[in-house]
């Protein structure tokens, strides 16, 4: 006979979901009204405005969009690339490759900066494929990579996109409320991310936002987006709509009660200190993890502090580790993927999974398996 799940609680430090805050799980659990309800309306505007300060922008279209952060990838190109059209990718890590992927898809011409996974994307080999490639509409880039723990100078990047009139594309799934992102002063033109991560809330929902000049890209396309359901414009009808809202689908109402708590939490907190936080937390479990005789694969110029690739010991079964850690201890870390499969565990230190508790158990734990 079928029964009632329940999960057994663990703590998630891997390369997401992090753990969620009890607030979020508690602003879900309220009553579910309407999706176009005149008070569900009024947190849609909330939620909006709260999404603008955290990427630090000013636009307009700026809106969750009721799918993960692969669906926001998807948005990104869908939305901005027409058949026919050059787009760099830069690849450091398996999120780059789905960037490329979606191009191919797409039927745009392809274009890639490769870097050696573990490294950030380099600015040189960026300059020297724009230099080839003028007639180039697009860059992509991913902030934080999530597979190899590495964050790219996405400033600079961007910067050499603009010399180049290139619109900009970015990947921050695992960067944003964790390490700076500066949409407006970086000129990014999307920039996209999830709720799972440094958010504090489950998966389920992406954030997104456009420029005036990606918006503009996007009206004037000589054909649909290909995706009725990510097509931004019939999207806004329904987020931005004047007195009536046009009905597109039905928002998961609870889930956004939640990424609207979890946005306001990170105000509250202030965007300076949540990332300030993720250094200090970062700091500690450094020194402890140093401590047990292990070592990082990123350098520390380039790593980011809520997501740590930290080298398998010679003659470690790293898969034995981490099942022993979720039985004994409840605690899940991450598995390395493509180039650091087997080689390597990712261990996140993301939104409430980054507290010093976390870090005490995580040591230990390792300690006891290792």
């Amino acid at each position: 006979m079928n029964t009632s799940f329940h999960p057994t609680p663990r703590t998630l430090m891997g390369p997401g979901p992090s753990d969620v805050h009890p607030r979020v799980l508690g602003a879900m659990a309220k009553a579910t009204i309407g999706h176009l309800d005149p008070e569900f309306i009024g947190l849609m505007e909330e939620i909006k405005v709260l999404m603008r300060q955290t990427f630090r922008t000013q636009n307009k279209l700026t809106l969750p969009l009721s799918a993960p952060g692969s669906a926001a990838m998807e948005a990104s190109f869908a939305n901005l690339l027409e058949p026919g059209d050059k787009v760099i990718v830069c690849i450091n890590g398996v999120f780059g490759m789905r960037m490329a992927e979606n191009v191919r898809r797409m039927g745009g011409e392809l274009v890639t900066v490769e870097d050696e996974w573990g490294t950030p994307v380099d600015a040189e080999k960026l300059s020297a494929a724009l230099a080839a490639n003028p007639e180039t509409k697009i860059v992509a880039m991913v902030h934080a990579e999530t597979s190899t723990g590495v964050c790219s100078d996405v400033k600079t990047l961007c910067a050499l996109a603009k010399k180049h009139n290139c619109l900009t594309i970015v990947d921050s799934v695992t960067g944003l409320a964790g390490v700076p992102l500066e949409v407006d002063a970086w000129q990014v033109d999307v920039a996209y991310s999830g709720t799972q991560k440094c958010l504090s809330a489950p998966p389920g929902i992406s954030l997104i936002t456009f420029s005036e000049a990606a918006a503009e890209c996007v009206r004037a396309r000589n054909a649909p987006v290909q995706s009725w359901f990510l097509d931004v414009s019939l999207l806004m009808a329904y987020w931005e709509g004047e007195g009536a809202r046009t009905y597109h689908h039905t928002a998961p109402v609870n889930a956004m009660y939640g990424l609207h708590e979890a946005l306001l939490m990170v105000q509250e907190q202030g965007l300076e200190q949540s990332w300030q936080k993720h250094r200090d937390m970062h700091a500690s479990l450094a020194e402890n993890l140093t401590g047990l005789g292990l070592d990082f694969v990123v350098h520390s110029d380039c790593r980011l502090p809520q997501l740590n690739l930290v080298k398998v010991p010679e003659g470690v079964d790293e898969a034995s580790v981490r099942k022993q850690l979720l039985t004994d201890f409840n605690l899940e870390i991450g598995a390395g993927l493509g180039a650091f499969a087997g080689k390597v565990w990712r261990i996140g230190l993301m939104g409430y999974s980054a507290r010093q508790e976390n870090i005490q158990l995580c040591t230990s734990a390792l300690r006891a398996c290792l």
